[in-house]
């Protein structure tokens, strides 16, 4: 990325940052959202956008040592939307630090150069006794429960936690909803048509 555009996605993302210490975040959020009034909440979203925003260039996601993970693109096995491409830094998994988000996750569709767009940002942390039924350790970040615990997406990947930011694209179903139903993986030939059902919040 030339000096330029990398100025200029700084700068959006400080005027974001800015706009995130002020007021609440998107509204229509399915679940819980984080209180306007919790200042190191709204403190820790600024922080994340803050530092993430390099990684609107790929390439600097993958110099910073996030790798392609799991399933090419991740669609919602409950009913709709999707995730797009999930870049891990292995490093940073478990953290519940707002500048060490352990995903990135990518656009579907690339630009003229073949790159994908950030659109959103995920905290994951291992589910500690492997077992659904307990729940006692379960992080939060800005004041929201992680969601889980759930099955690994790819293997060797344990049961987990985790927390969605869509912090670089709209999500309908609200900014720390996991699954974006405005978004949809490409269609392979093989691909069966999945019947319509409510979306889930799980994955």
């Amino acid at each position: 990325m030339s000096l330029r555009p990398r100025k200029a996605v700084l700068t959006c993302a400080a005027a974001i940052s800015v706009g995130l210490a002020a007021v609440a975040p998107a509204h229509g959020v399915d679940g819980p959202a984080p209180d306007p009034k919790n200042t190191q909440a709204m403190r820790d979203m600024a922080t994340a956008i803050r530092v993430t925003a390099k990684y609107a260039d790929e390439q600097e996601a993958l110099r910073d040592g996030y790798v392609p993970h799991g399933e090419a693109c991740m669609t919602n096995p409950f009913g709709v939307g999707s995730m797009g491409y999930h870049y891990v830094k292995e490093a940073y998994w478990g953290s519940t630090d707002p500048s060490k988000p352990a995903a990135l996750l990518y656009s579907t569709a690339k630009d003229e150069h073949g790159r994908r767009k950030l659109e959103a940002v995920e905290w994951m942390s291992a589910d500690r006794d492997q077992d659904f039924k307990t729940t006692d350790d379960r992080p939060s970040m800005f004041g929201l429960p992680f969601d889980g615990p759930m099955p690994g997406h790819w293997a060797g990947m344990p049961k987990h936690y985790d927390l969605h930011l869509w912090a670089y694209r709209d999500n309908p179903a609200g900014r720390f909803h996991n699954w974006n139903p405005a978004l949809t993986c490409p269609v392979k030939a093989s691909d069966p048509v999945k019947p319509a059902a409510p979306h889930d919040h799980g994955h």
